[in-house]
This record gives structure tokens, C-alpha cells and sequence, in this order.
């Protein structure tokens, strides 16, 4: 089970930072039954792509996708044909289902005709139920999909809504019965009732995709949980998220599923925690990493990463290996002893070693490729972070920085040294720039990360 949260920061956790001011218990609880990562990386800052990556094991860069998210109506991004992780699981006998934000486009053509059925769809691509919303929800059409068509077309109109920060979603087409406040526990409840339904099969292995829709704006935290942080209504959002997580995981074990499932629990980026919130509130989303979500600098796409399975995990695990959301697809083969094949999954690498301290089966990823909201890249690889240009490439300011005379036109960073990304040492150290970028050129033109 994949529960991936949407926009929640790394800091926005207890077992990640201990001053936090959001209540996260579930999270915590799973963290200290199983292991939890501290340098896990979505493989991009913002959300379209990294769910691309999640379910191939292939950045996105090498799609059609070059920089930014898809919007509602686009068509499907996933090339057809192409192996995922639902695909690779459903051969090897798994139920396979994906239950959330899908926002990986539907069908061939564009704009997509939520009127009609869909010729691409999540059944396309390996999984045999998908109940979701085609996008984050503050995008249009705001529909509930389940399957290959829309449960209700989107046939009236909602002007939009912008009022105090984060409660916020674009004017357009609408499910005449869609309530957005309900959208995170009719999501949370269909994943319950899945789990409910495997309970009838327990001799069938099941993946369950969880892209929750929060804490993505708006954030619409339920009457019971305003006041339960203090980071205001996105920390409150948060808590709800947290209390969705404790829903899905008390229905694995009341439904008897609990020992023999491998849950994990991530963030497609970092948070949207700004400026002007850190300004406001102590609450630090994204711990002392610098920027935000859709950056290039660490709190863009450094991600919670928890992995929790009894008997094979040990308790209270805690593990520095550089992972990547990609990586999903390549322990998913090895824990199924599917092999991959050629032009499959070609930036995945198995975590399961780094999880269960078992002997590995093929060599650990060594570096990962980071990849901004606007196409930015960097490359990390122990200690060192190379950064292909100046700015944050994505929402902090300045975006995009052009050198000047006698300056940088790079970022050069030593995380060990410099968790906060302050210290460009580009110019200084001319021989880690020419290693690190003839290693990021190299991924990028031999098309794959794994040899």
C-alpha cells in the first residue's frame, strides 16, 4: 500500500522534526513500528511529474513533460504500453487499485470530454479500480472519475474562491453535487471499503495507490480539527491528513491485512510553506531545508519517506540511504522476483535492503537527479549537490538569476557541511562542478540511471 500525501513538508512531522507545531500521530506511529528515510527526493518538485515517476520508475524529464504539471483536461501522460508498478504487480497475480488525485491526464485527445468514456484511463496503465479527482483540487473540472468515465459530468460552473491564504481553488466546470470539503473523506472512505473488499480475498496479494488530495490547497480542514495545530488552517489541513492516514491504517489491521502488507507513506514534494508563512508562524513545513515546493534547493523535493512491514522491518528504523520516489518500481520487482526488463523502470533502484537490512540483490542508488518546477536541474551524489544555474527554478524568488561578470553561473553546495544551501561553492571548487555535471550528462543522454 502507497499512501501519498500532497504537498506535505518534511518538517510537518513529529518523527522528522521535533518542533513541529502539527499533531501527527499516525505518521509517528507508523515511523516508529517501521523505517523512516531522511533523505528520500521526489524525483520533481511539483506533483504531475513525480507521480509519473512514482509509478514507471522514470523521470519525467524524459516524457513529453519538460517542466510544470498537467492541467485537467490534458490527455494521458503515460506512454502507451509503457510497464508501471500496477502493471508489473497485476502480472505477478497482485489486485491492483489507485484511489485519489490521479492528475496524470485521461484519453488520447484534448481537451478531455468528461461527457464521454475515456480510451486511456488508470486501467490502462495496470490497475483494475481507480476512484479519484483528475487533478489537485483548486483545478478544473472539479469531477469525481471512477474508472474510465466521470461519476457526474461536470455540467455546472463554480466562479472560484480566493480568500485568506491557502482557501483557494481557479473558476471553471463543475460536478453539479461536488463539495470540496468532502473530497479528502470520500477518498479516505473508498479506501477503506477497498481494503474491506481484499479482507474477502486474502489469499489474493493487493496494491493499493493512495494519492491523497490534501494538504494541497484548499485547505479545507473539517470542524473537528480547526485549532488542532499551530500553523493555522494548513496546519489544522495537515492534522486531517494525519487522522485520514489513522482511518486507512486501523482498517488494515481491523480488516486482518495488517501484517502481510507493506505500507508506505510519502510526499510528492515539499510543502507550499512561503515566506510569508514562516513569517507569520514558528511552524517550520519544511524543517531548516531551504525554499519551498516546486524549487530546486532541498525543500522542494526532499520528502518524509516511511516503510512499514512486521516481520520484515525492523521497529524504529532509521535509514540515510538516498532514495528517490522512483524507486518503487525496482523493489516492487525485487520483492516479487520479477526481473525488468530492458527500457523498464530506468531510474528506479531497489530500497528494499536499505528497509530490512537484508543482503542486497543489485548495486544501491549513489546520486539522484533533482528536477524544479521549471525545468530546472540538479544533481546530488554524497555530500554534493550541483545546480544547473542560479535562482530556485521554481516559486522562490528569484526564480531565474542571470550571472554576472566574474560570478557563478551555477550552484555548488556541500550538504554536509551546509544543509541550508547557503555557501555557493561553485567557483571554488571547479573539479566537483566538472564531475558532477559530466555525471548528470550522462544520465540524461544514455537515457537510464541504472547500468
Amino acid at each position: 500500500m502507497y499512501v501519498l500525501a500532497d504537498d506535505l513538508g518534511w518538517g510537518d512531522l513529529h518523527c522528522y522534526n521535533e518542533a513541529s507545531a502539527v499533531p501527527t500521530p499516525n505518521y509517528d506511529r507508523v515511523a516508529r513500528e517501521g523505517v523512516r528515510f531522511t533523505d528520500c527526493h521526489s524525483p520533481s518538485s511539483v506533483c504531475t511529474p513525480t507521480r509519473y515517476g512514482i509509478l514507471t520508475g522514470r523521470y519525467c524529464w524524459r516524457s513529453r513533460l519538460k517542466s510544470g504539471v498537467l492541467q485537467g483536461y490534458d490527455r494521458a501522460l503515460i506512454e502507451p504500453g509503457r510497464a508501471t508498478a500496477a502493471s508489473l504487480l497485476k502480472s505477478a497475480g497482485y489486485s491492483t487499485a489507485a484511489v485519489g488525485k490521479w492528475h496524470l491526464g485521461f484519453g488520447s485527445t484534448e481537451p478531455v470530454d468528461y461527457s464521454r468514456p475515456f480510451d486511456i484511463s488508470p486501467e490502462s496503465h495496470g490497475f483494475d479500480y481507480y476512484f479519484g479527482i483528475p487533478a489537485s483540487l483548486d483545478f478544473e473540472p472539479y469531477v469525481y472519475v471512477e474508472n474510465n468515465r466521470a461519476v457526474e459530468p461536470p455540467t455546472a460552473f463554480t466562479p472560484g474562491l480566493n480568500v485568506p491564504r491557502g482557501v483557494f481553488w481557479r473558476q471553471g466546470k463543475v460536478a453539479p453535487s461536488f463539495v470540496f470539503e468532502d473530497v479528502l473523506p470520500v477518498v479516505t472512505k473508498k479506501a477503506v471499503s477497498y481494503l474491506g473488499e481484499r479482507a474477502r480475498q486474502p489469499e489474493k496479494p493487493f496494491f493499493l495507490y493512495l494519492p491523497l488530495t490534501g494538504p494541497h490547497t484548499p485547505w479545507l480542514p473539517a470542524r473537528a480539527f480547526e485549532g488542532k495545530s499551530r500553523a493555522g488552517i494548513y496546519g489544522d489541513f495537515v492534522a486531517m491528513v494525519d487522522d485520514a492516514v489513522g482511518q486507512v491504517m486501523t482498517a488494515l489491521r481491523e480488516q486482518g491485512l495488517e501484517q502481510n502488507t507493506l505500507v508506505v507513506l510519502t510526499s510528492d514534494n515539499g510543502a507550499h510553506w512561503t515566506p510569508e508563512d514562516r513569517e507569520r508562524f514558528a511552524h517550520r513545513s519544511n524543517a531548516y531545508w531551504r525554499g519551498q515546493k516546486a524549487d530546486i534547493h532541498d525543500a522542494g523535493h526532499r520528502v518524509p519517506f516511511i516503510a512499514r512491514w512486521p516481520g520484515k522491518i525492523a521497529p524504529g528504523t532509521v535509514s540515510g540511504q538516498l532514495t528517490c520516489l522512483t524507486d518503487l518500481m525496482a523493489t516492487a520487482a525485487e520483492i516479487n522476483g520479477v526481473p525488468l526488463k530492458q527500457g523498464e523502470a530506468e531510474d528506479s533502484f531497489s530500497f528494499l535492503a536499505a528497509a530490512t537490512g537484508q543482503a542486497a540483490k543489485a548495486p544501491a542508488r549513489t546520486s539522484v537527479v533533482h528536477h524544479s518546477a521549471q525545468g530546472m536541474f540538479a544533481i546530488r551524489r554524497g555530500e554534493w549537490k550541483l545546480i544547473e544555474g542560479l535562482g530556485s527554478g521554481g516559486f522562490t524568488e528569484p526564480r531565474k538569476a542571470t550571472p554576472v561578470p566574474g560570478g557563478p553561473s551555477g550552484q555548488l553546495y556541500n550538504l554536509s557541511a551546509d544543509a541550508g544551501e547557503s555557501d555557493n561553492l561553485y567557483q571554488r571548487r571547479p573539479d566537483m562542478v566538472r564531475e558532477l555535471g559530466a555525471e548528470l550528462n550522462g544520465i540524461r543522454t544514455r537515457g537510464r540511471s541504472r547500468n
